[in-house]
C-alpha cells in the first residue's frame, strides 16, 4: 500500500516535471549556458593576447540568469549590471558575435553602443535616433544602457519601476499604448553583493518599499567585492538577513526578500516564476539573494583570484560551478543523456571559436581597406629623409587595427611634408581628413539630442503683456506655469521634498496637488540620489518629470546619478536612449554654508550632456521650463533663491512662451565695456550701473541665460567688436564659473582678438558664505565690488577721463 502511493506520487512528480521542465526548453537553457561560459573563457584570452583592452565576464552567473529569462516579458525593464551577458544571451539581445564585437570596441559592429562601452553593457532602442521617436516598448525587452558603476542602476531601476505604477493608477495615461500593459511590467535589477554596501542601493531599497513599485532586485552573491569577502562588505555576511527589517508584514508593507542557491536551476526556475507574478499584480518590491553563486575566473582580465583566495575555497568553486550541478540534475531526472550534453557542450566550443573569429573579421575588414588605400598613397610619396621612410615603414610593417594608431603616424609623416603639394601629399591630406572624420562621427556625437525635439530646435516664442500687466510675486509667475503645464500634458509629473502637499518651499507648486493629483505632483522622502534616479527611469519611459532638489547645495547628493547615468545616457547608447529629465533645484549665493551655494564651475564640469539654464527671474525660468518640456533633453534649471519674493509682471501668454537656449539678452547698450554675468548677479550689476551712471560709464549689460549651451550666436564676442573691454561677475569661486566663460568668449569666440584690457573676472570669495547678512556682504560680489572694478579697469585705459583713481 506504502509503496504504491510512493509511485503514484513518484509518476506525479515526473508528470510535473515534465510540464514544467519540458526537454527542450531544459536543454536550450543549458546550451545557453554552456554557450556564455565559453564565451566568458575566450574573451579572457582576448584580453591577454591583446585584441582586447578589458575585459568583464559573467561565468559563475549562468544558470540563475537563464531561469531568470524564462520570467522576463516583453515590456519589461532591466537595470542591470556588467555580469548579465547569459540573460542577455537567452533573451536573443546579445548574440556571441556581438558580445566579441563590443570587447573589440567595434563602432560599427557593437549595437549596444557603437564601441563606447567595454563588453557586457548592454541597450536596446528606446527611441529611433535619427527622428527622436519612441519606440515601441511593449513589445520588446527593455534594456536600459549600463553604467560600470557600482550600484549605479539602482536610481534609475527605480524610476523604471515607479513608472509602471504611474501608467497603471494614473487615469489620464490609461489609452497610453506604447509604453505600458496597464504597469504589469517589471523592472529587473541585477547587482554584485558587494555593491549592496554602496549607499544608493539602501536609499534605494529605502525609497521602493515606501512606493511599492514592482522592482525585482537580484544579487549574485559570489562571497567576494573584487578580493574582499563578504564578512568584511556587510553585517552578519548576508544582505537577506540585514534585510529583514524591510521584509513585508501582515498588512503588506515592505519588501518581500528571497533566498535561492545559485546552482540550483529548478528551484530558481520555480522561485522566479511564482514571485514575478505576484509583483506584476500587487507591485509590491521584492530583493532575491541568490548564494553560493561562483566566479571562475576571477574579478575581471586585470588580475587573478588565486592571488587572495584560498586553496579550499577554489576547490569550493569549482564543485559548486553552477553548470556543473545543473548538468548532473539533467542526468538524475533521465531528461537527457550524457552523450547529447557532451554533444552540446561541444557544439557549444565550436559555435564560440565561430562566432568570435567572425567578430573579429569583421572589425578588422575596414581596417584592413583603410590601411590598404593609405599604403597606396604612401608609395607615391618621397622618402625625402630617414624619418619618413621610417614611419612608412611603421605602417607597411605593423598593420595596425586601431584607426588611431594608423592615423597617428600618418598625421606625422604629413608634418615632415609640410610645404609640398604635390598629388601624392594632397591625397595623403584627404585620408586623414576622411579618417578624422570618421573617428568624430564614431566617438564625438550623440551627446545631446539632434532630433527634429532637440531643445535647440524649439522655437522661440516671445512673453506677451497686456498694457497694465499685473505685477506678480515670482512665485506666482512659476505657479501659473506648472498649472498650464500639467493641464496641458498628462505625462507632467512633478515630484521632490515637500513638493506635494505644501507645494515646495517657495510655494512654485502650490495647491497643484489638490488639482492634479497626488499622482501627479508628490512628496518624497529626503534621497536625493534616488529623486534623481526616479527622474531618469520615469523619463526614459516616455513619462515628463521635473524632479526638485532643494537647495543646490544639496543637489552633490544626486550628482552621481546625473553625472554617470543621465548625462551620459544619449551618449553611452549611442543615441538609442534618451531620458529629457528636468531637474529644478534653487540657489546662487546668499546667506549660510548649506544654503546659499552656488557651485556652478563643479556643475559645468559634472553635467556635459545636460543643459543647463540659470533665469535671472521667474519669468525667465518659465519660458525655460516650457522649452525644455517641449524638446528631448535634459536639463538642470537653477532658479534664484532669492527672487521668489520679488514682483515681475505676468505674461498674457504664460505656458505659451518660451526661451531660446544659448542666445543671451542685453539687458542695457553701452559703450565703455561689457559685462557678463547671469542668474541673481544680474540684479548686481544693475544696481552697479546705477553707480556708475554719475561718472558717464558706459556699460552693455549682458545676461548669458544658458551656460550650456553658451552663446551659440557669439553675441558677446560682437559686443566686444564695440566695447573692446570684458569683465565678467560670477558668484562661483575664483576660477570656477567664470573661467568657463572665459574660455568660451576669448578662445571659442576669440574674443582676444577685440580686447584693448586684460579681462577682469569679479567673484566670490573661496570660501562658503557664512551666516548672517554681513556674511553674506563680504563674501559674494556686492554692486560696490562691480563699480570699484569697472572704474578701475577704464581709469587705467584712460585716465584723463575722470577726477582720480580709486
Amino acid at each position: 500500500m506504502i509503496k504504491n502511493m510512493a509511485n503514484r506520487q513518484k509518476k506525479t512528480a515526473s508528470e510535473r516535471l515534465s510540464s514544467f521542465f519540458p526537454k527542450e526548453s531544459v536543454l536550450r537553457d543549458f546550451e545557453i549556458c554552456c554557450l556564455s561560459r565559453e564565451t566568458s573563457l575566450l574573451a579572457r584570452k582576448e584580453v591577454l593576447t591583446g585584441k582586447a583592452k578589458f575585459g568583464v565576464t559573467g561565468d559563475g552567473k549562468e544558470v540563475p540568469q537563464v531561469a531568470l529569462a524564462r520570467v522576463f516579458r516583453p515590456g519589461d525593464f532591466r537595470s542591470g549590471y556588467y555580469r548579465d551577458q547569459t540573460l542577455m544571451f537567452a533573451l536573443g539581445v546579445a548574440t556571441v558575435e556581438t558580445y566579441f564585437s563590443q570587447l573589440y570596441a567595434d563602432t560599427k559592429n557593437d549595437p549596444f553602443s557603437g564601441g563606447r562601452q567595454m563588453n557586457n553593457h548592454y541597450a536596446t532602442p528606446l527611441i529611433d535616433k535619427e527622428s527622436g521617436e519612441w519606440t515601441d516598448h511593449v513589445n520588446h525587452y527593455n534594456i536600459t544602457s549600463d553604467i560600470s558603476c557600482t550600484s549605479g542602476q539602482m536610481g534609475r531601476a527605480l524610476g523604471l519601476s515607479l513608472a509602471s505604477k504611474h501608467y497603471r493608477i494614473s487615469p489620464e495615461l490609461q489609452d497610453e499604448q506604447r509604453f505600458s500593459r496597464n504597469g504589469q511590467e517589471v523592472c529587473f535589477c541585477t547587482i554584485g553583493d558587494a555593491s549592496t554596501s554602496e549607499g544608493a542601493f539602501w536609499e534605494v531599497i529605502n525609497a521602493a518599499g515606501v512606493t511599492q513599485t514592482p522592482l525585482a532586485i537580484f544579487v549574485w552573491d559570489d562571497g567576494y567585492g573584487i578580493s574582499v569577502p563578504t564578512s568584511v562588505q556587510t553585517t552578519k555576511g548576508s544582505i537577506s538577513e540585514v534585510l529583514a527589517g524591510f521584509q513585508t508584514d501582515d498588512k503588506g508593507r515592505g519588501i518581500d526578500i528571497y533566498t535561492g542557491k545559485a546552482w540550483d536551476y529548478p528551484g530558481l526556475v520555480q522561485l522566479f516564476s511564482v514571485a514575478i507574478e505576484t509583483m506584476r499584480q500587487t507591485h509590491r518590491p521584492a530583493v532575491f539573494h541568490i548564494q553560493e553563486a561562483t566566479q571562475p575566473q576571477g574579478h575581471s582580465t586585470s588580475g587573478s583570484h588565486e592571488r587572495y583566495k584560498s586553496k579550499e575555497r577554489l576547490d569550493w568553486e569549482h564543485e559548486m560551478d553552477c553548470i556543473l550541478h545543473m548538468e548532473q540534475w539533467i542526468l538524475s531526472e533521465n531528461i537527457a543523456t550524457s552523450e547529447e550534453l557532451e554533444a552540446i557542450k561541444e557544439h557549444c566550443k565550436t559555435s564560440v571559436r565561430s562566432a568570435r573569429d567572425h567578430a573579429w573579421n569583421q572589425h578588422l575588414a575596414p581596417v584592413h581597406a583603410r590601411n590598404q588605400a593609405l599604403k597606396a598613397i604612401l608609395k607615391d610619396i618621397p622618402e625625402q629623409d630617414g624619418s619618413v621612410a621610417a614611419l612608412k615603414k611603421k605602417i607597411s610593417e605593423h598593420g595596425q587595427h586601431l584607426l588611431g594608431e594608423t592615423l597617428s603616424v600618418a598625421r606625422r609623416i604629413r608634418y615632415r611634408l609640410l610645404g609640398d603639394s604635390s598629388p601624392a601629399v594632397e591625397k595623403l591630406s584627404q585620408w586623414i581628413q576622411s579618417a578624422e572624420q570618421e573617428g568624430q562621427q564614431d566617438y564625438n556625437t550623440h551627446l545631446y539630442s539632434s532630433s527634429p525635439r532637440s531643445a535647440l530646435r524649439v522655437p522661440a516664442v516671445p512673453a506677451v503683456y497686456d498694457s497694465n500687466p499685473v505685477p506678480k510675486n515670482g512665485f506666482e509667475i512659476l505657479n501659473a506655469f506648472f498649472d498650464k503645464a500639467l493641464e496641458r500634458d498628462p505625462r507632467l509629473v512633478a515630484f521632490g521634498e515637500d513638493v506635494g502637499h505644501i507645494g515646495d518651499v517657495n510655494q512654485g507648486f502650490a495647491g497643484l496637488q489638490a488639482k492634479y493629483g497626488t499622482h501627479r505632483v508628490f512628496d518624497t522622502g529626503i534621497r536625493e540620489y534616488s529623486i534623481v534616479g526616479k527622474a531618469i527611469g520615469m523619463a526614459m519611459r516616455g513619462l515628463r518629470p521635473i524632479a526638485e532638489i532643494q537647495y543646490i547645495d544639496y543637489l552633490i547628493y544626486g550628482l552621481e546619478p546625473l553625472n554617470d547615468d543621465l548625462a551620459t545616457l544619449r551618449y553611452r547608447s549611442n543615441g538609442q536612449q534618451q531620458a529629457p529629465a528636468i531637474i529644478r533645484t534653487r540657489g546662487h549665493r546668499l546667506e549660510g554654508i548649506w544654503h546659499a551655494g552656488s557651485p556652478i564651475g563643479m556643475i559645468l564640469s559634472a553635467l556635459r550632456g545636460m543643459y543647463v539654464l540659470t533665469p535671472r527671474n521667474m519669468t525667465q525660468a518659465a519660458g525655460m521650463y516650457n522649452t525644455m518640456l517641449h524638446s528631448d533633453d535634459p536639463a538642470l534649471v537653477i532658479e534664484c533663491l532669492n527672487g521668489y519674493r520679488l514682483k515681475e509682471p505676468m505674461p498674457a501668454n504664460i505656458g505659451e512662451f518660451t526661451v531660446p537656449l544659448g542666445v543671451p539678452e542685453v539687458l542695457n547698450e553701452g559703450l565703455d565695456l561689457t559685462l557678463v554675468t547671469y542668474g541673481s548677479c544680474v540684479r548686481i550689476a544693475q544696481a552697479a550701473l546705477q553707480l556708475l551712471q554719475p561718472f558717464g560709464i558706459s556699460v552693455e549689460l549682458i545676461d548669458v541665460q544658458t551656460l550650456i549651451p553658451f552663446d551659440l550666436e557669439s553675441r558677446i564676442a560682437r559686443s566686444l567688436q564695440k566695447t573692446n573691454r570684458l569683465v565678467i561677475l560670477d558668484e562661483d569661486v575664483p576660477g570656477g564659473a567664470s573661467a568657463y566663460i572665459l574660455q568660451k568668449i576669448l578662445e571659442t569666440q576669440q574674443g582676444y582678438r577685440y580686447l584693448d584690457s586684460a579681462p577682469v573676472t569679479i567673484t566670490a570669495s573661496e570660501h562658503r558664505t557664512p551666516y548672517g547678512s554681513d556674511g553674506d556682504y563680504f563674501s559674494k560680489p556686492s554692486a560696490e565690488n562691480v563699480f570699484e572694478a569697472v572704474y578701475k579697469l577704464l581709469y587705467e585705459a584712460e585716465p584723463g577721463r575722470f577726477k582720480g583713481s580709486l
